[in-house]
């Protein structure tokens, strides 16, 4: 089994989701001891934002008419497609950021939203290619969003959601901590909520591919 590990906070040591995606992956490993974990650090490197050289994957375009720059884009593209698809689990450490993923977030999930790799258009409409993978998405967020509300502001975990849905992906689970910005106790509340969150989707996640490996 493969976990891919991926950070998006540029905050470093101070960031909570980190902390608490670390955490994720070692309660993971720890009932899943053959896992492979790969990690990638979004803040430290981060692909570039779609623009014409980097839309190369897209737009259809034959390798004797690529520009070196797009080549060389397309490369970036492939690593982390393959990369993504290559994964049996990966977990993410999505604080909020203006109600919505932090910038490096979305431009990793706009390389690998392809066309032919991660979906496809079919005559009754879009078909996800990903299917059978596990999603954990730590959320963190400085206010309170769950529930109205402050639902209507989330534009984060409904923004996951969808585009994992898109490819494919129906296991998508969310370890949230809110308030973590309302002060010492709500932050101290906000984490241990989540702790106790990741003991129970990782005891869950974690006897269910036991049983699918089994299978």
């Amino acid at each position: 089994m493969k976990l891919l590990h991926i950070d998006s906070s540029p905050l470093g040591s101070a960031s909570i989701s980190r902390e608490l995606s670390r955490k994720v992956v070692a309660q993971w490993t720890a009932t899943q001891p053959a896992t492979r974990v790969e990690y990638l650090d979004l803040a430290v490197d981060a692909p570039s934002h779609l623009d014409m050289d980097s839309l190369g994957f897209r737009l259809g375009i034959e390798a004797p008419q690529l520009t070196t720059a797009q080549k060389q884009e397309n490369a970036v593209s492939e690593k982390l497609v393959s990369q993504f698809l290559a994964a049996d689990v990966v977990v993410i450490g999505a604080p909020m950021y203006n109600f919505s993923v932090p910038s490096q977030l979305k431009a990793w999930i706009d390389r690998i939203a392809q066309a032919g790799r991660t979906f496809r258009y079919t005559a009754s409409g879009p078909e996800g290619l990903a299917k059978g993978k596990t999603v954990i998405v730590v959320s963190t967020r400085g206010g309170l969003y769950a529930g109205l509300p402050g639902e209507v502001m989330d534009h984060q975990e409904s923004y996951l959601k969808t585009v994992f849905g898109f490819l494919g992906i129906t296991d998508i689970r969310f370890v949230r901590a809110e308030g973590v910005a309302m002060g010492d106790q709500a932050k101290s509340n906000a984490l241990a909520a989540a702790d106790v969150e990741i003991r129970a989707q990782l005891g869950q996640a974690a006897n269910e591919a036991k049983a699918s490996i089994a299978a």
